[in-house]
Formats: C-alpha cells, sequence, structure tokens
C-alpha cells in the first residue's frame, strides 16, 4: 500500500526533524564540553577517556540496534526508544564527578547508537516509498541542527546560563521534539499502514563480500572526514604555520561545503546514479586532498582552504549513497547498521592513524592516508555498485554473489 501525498510529505519532515534534533544534541554536547572540563576538572586524559568511551559504547549499540530494528520495525524504535535516547544527554550534564561521568557517557553512547542506526535505517525506508534520491538532505540537516546548537549554546553562555542548565535544557527539549517529529512515520515498505511489526518483506541477503567491500567503503569515508575534523586546523596551524585568527576556519570551509553538498546531493545522485556519485566524489575528495598537501610547499593557507572546499563538497555524498545504494538493494536494517557501524569505526580509528604515523614522519604524511582512501572509493565504488544492486533474489543468491565476486 503506497501511501497518499501528504501522509509521506508528514513523515519525511517528520525524519528531517528527527536528523536536526539528533543533530542539535549532539552539537549541545560538543560545545558544552570545556564547560564540563572545567566543571569537573578533567584535563586531556580523562577528558578523552570520555570521548573515546561514548564512541565505543555507541559502536557496540549499533549492533543491537539494528538486530532490534528487524524485529520491530525502525518505525517503533525510533517512537518508542528515540526521545529517550535525546534525554540521556541528561546524564553527563549533571554528573557531578569524573566516575559518575564516565558511567553516564556508556548511558549516552547507547542512545547515540540506537538513534543513529534508527535514523539512517528509517531514511532509506522512506527513500523506497519517494522511489528517488531523498537521503544526503537528511544528513543535510543534522549538520545544521549541530551548528544550530552551537551557535545557541554560544548564546546561551554569553546570556549567563550555565553549561550544566545548557545541557539540562537541551535535553528536556530535545526529547518533547524528538517524540514530536516521529509521530508521522510510516511502517516500512511492503507492510501496511498501522500492520504489525517485523522486517519488511522485500529484505534480501547481501553477499559477505559486498558487505565487507560496504563497509570498507563506509570506514574510508568516515575516516577521510575525520582527517579534516581532527587535523585541518592543526594542519594550517602547524605545517602552514598560520595565525590563530585564520587557522579554525580551515575546518569551517570544509564543513560549510560538506553541509551545502549534503543538502544538494540528492538531485546529484538521481542524475548519476550511485556508482558515478561514488566516482565523482571520492575523486573530488582526493583532488581537495592533494591541493591540501601541496599548500604547504607551493600555494599556504589559500590552496589548502581550496583542497578542504573540494575535499567537503565529495565526502558530503559518499555515506549517503552507501546508506540509499544498501536501502535500493533489499538490505535488512541490519544490513544498513553496517553502514553506521563503519562510519564509528573510522570515525574512532581515524583520528589516531593520521596521528601515530604524523607522529613517526610528519603531518603531511599522515593526510596520505585519507587522501589514498578516497582514491579508493573512487576506484572501487562503482565496482561494489554494481555488484550490489544486481537485485538478488530473497536469501537465494548471496552465495552465488560471493563465487562471482571471487571469480
Amino acid at each position: 500500500m503506497t501511501p497518499d501525498p501528504h501522509t509521506l510529505r508528514r513523515a519525511r519532515i517528520g525524519v528531517f526533524g528527527a536528523f536536526a534534533t539528533s543533530g542539535f544534541v549532539m552539537g549541545a554536547w560538543a560545545a558544552a564540553l570545556p564547560a564540563v572540563d572545567a566543571r569537573l576538572g578533567l584535563g586531556e586524559a580523562r577528558l578523552g577517556t570520555v570521548l573515546l568511551l561514548i564512541q565505543v559504547v555507541g559502536l557496540v549499540t549499533m549492533f543491537a540496534a539494528g538486530k532490534l530494528a528487524d524485529r520491530i520495525t525502525t518505525r517503533r524504535l525510533l517512537r518508542r526508544i528515540g526521545p529517550f535516547t535525546q534525554l540521556v544527554l541528561l546524564a553527563p550534564a549533571l554528573a557531578p564527578s569524573f566516575e559518575t561521568l564516565l558511567a553516564a557517557a556508556a548511558v549516552y553512547g547507547v542512545g547515540v547508537g540506537f538513534v543513529e542506526v534508527g535514523m539512517n535505517a528509517h531514511s532509506v525506508e522512506l527513500e523506497r516509498y519517494y522511489r528517488r534520491p531523498i537521503v544526503s538532505s537528511f544528513h543535510g540537516f543534522w549538520s545544521l541542527g549541530g551548528a544550530l546548537a552551537g551557535a545557541l549554546t554560544s548564546l546561551g553562555l554569553s546570556a549567563g546560563l550555565g553549561g550544566q542548565t545548557m545541557l539540562a535544557i537541551t535535553a528536556l527539549a530535545s526529547t518533547a521534539v524528538f517524540a514530536y517529529f516521529t509521530r508521522p512515520l510510516l511502517p516500512p515498505p511492503g507492510q501496511a499502514i498501522g500492520g504489525s511489526g517485523g522486517a519488511p518483506s522485500g529484505t534480501v541477503r547481501i553477499g559477505a563480500l559486498v558487505l565487507a567491500a560496504m563497509f570498507v567503503l563506509g570506514l574510508g569515508g568516515h575516516l577521510i572526514e575525520s582527517g579534516a575534523i581532527d587535523w585541518a586546523n592543526l594542519h594550517a596551524a602547524r605545517v602552514l604555520e598560520a595565525d590563530d585568527a585564520l587557522a579554525p576556519l580551515s575546518y569551517t570551509v570544509f564543513a560549510c561545503a560538506m553541509t551545502v553538498f549534503r543538502l544538494l546531493g540528492d538531485p546529484i545522485r538521481a542524475k548519476l546514479g550511485p556508482g558515478r556519485a561514488l566516482l565523482a566524489a571520492g575523486t573530488l575528495a582526493a583532488v581537495g586532498y592533494a591541493a591540501v598537501l601541496a599548500s604547504g610547499a607551493v600555494g599556504g593557507i589559500q590552496l589548502a582552504w581550496t583542497g578542504w572546499i573540494l575535499a567537503g563538497s565529495g565526502i558530503a555524498v559518499i555515506v549517503p549513497v552507501l546508506f540509499s545504494a544498501m536501502g535500493e538493494a533489499g538490505g535488512s536494517s541490519s544490513n544498513i547498521a553496517l553502514i553506521s557501524i563503519s562510519g564509528s569505526t573510522g570515525l574512532l580509528l581515524g583520528p589516531a592513524a593520521i596521528g601515530y604515523i604524523a607522529e613517526g614522519t610528519d603531518l603531511t604524511v599522515g593526510l596520505m592516508v585519507p587522501a589514498a582512501l578516497a582514491v579508493f572509493i573512487a576506484v572501487a565504488g562503482p565496482i561494489t555498485m554494481r555488484r550490489l544492486l544486481k537485485r538478488p533474489t530473497p536469501a537465494a543468491t548471496a552465495s552465488e554473489e560471493d563465487a562471482t565476486l571471487v571469480g
């Protein structure tokens, strides 16, 4: 049963709202970190431990979230569990000591894992209703939500509200907002509106080698992104010797380009198709990183900014394309969760991998890792898309697909 256009629009607005709210919560947490650090006297090492714990617990939770979504549907997961995942921000906001903050961070990580898998899997299901690309713009709204949180946190702190108060207000307000936006969500395609839970009837088995390739592509995409998140400003300061006012703009131009192209990415993918979209995205990111790497020798900060803009424009569509392609192939919520898992793995390993290489050589050599991964995505992405979208029959062709890949 296909929903009427009004029902589809309401569901799409709901997913936009869920992504923006989740991004807002994540942005508020990031913006409040200095206040949490100052209130509890954490220091770099203990604060790093808290952030690492959130990532690790979130990563582990994603495995369970995909299985649960297959059982009860992503709509029910987001409606019943989603609001509580916003409310758990109260835990780190109110933690009175480092020890309780660790426990609170673990609880927050569970929330992050559930809501990320639920939202991404549901966005793919909604895209199947629309029968055209719509996923990339949801990720753009997530970025906008995070940017808005940073701005409002700054305003709140300037107005005299403490960081603890800001986090508590964010948790309570976001819980209500998330619950409101998830009300009009739809059941998976293949189920009647208002039908019972369970996996949609059109899911298929996808070969292990194709799933492995999708995992590596997702990991690579997020590691490329983490190269900018964690190292763009440091590259400007250390390698290019930019002053304190100019160095922070390196990540800013990357983030702005990524957000804009995520909002524009759906018509681009509709025109190119997933394979050529990954070819273009990987190539653009590789050229961007090449410009960044060359900036220390020939161009200075302006060339580096150009490179970060190109890299952000390319990386913007890689992960949305992977989510959409997995849904188009008929993958289950657990399969779609694999992309979230690969992303968290990339964000977890990326900073350390680049940092260790830079420590043994220099930062320019360290940034060759994401540059090489961008080339890999440009080459392997189209091949993987052709294999994935062969549309195997349900539960029958996974082993045949693996055999074809080996051959």
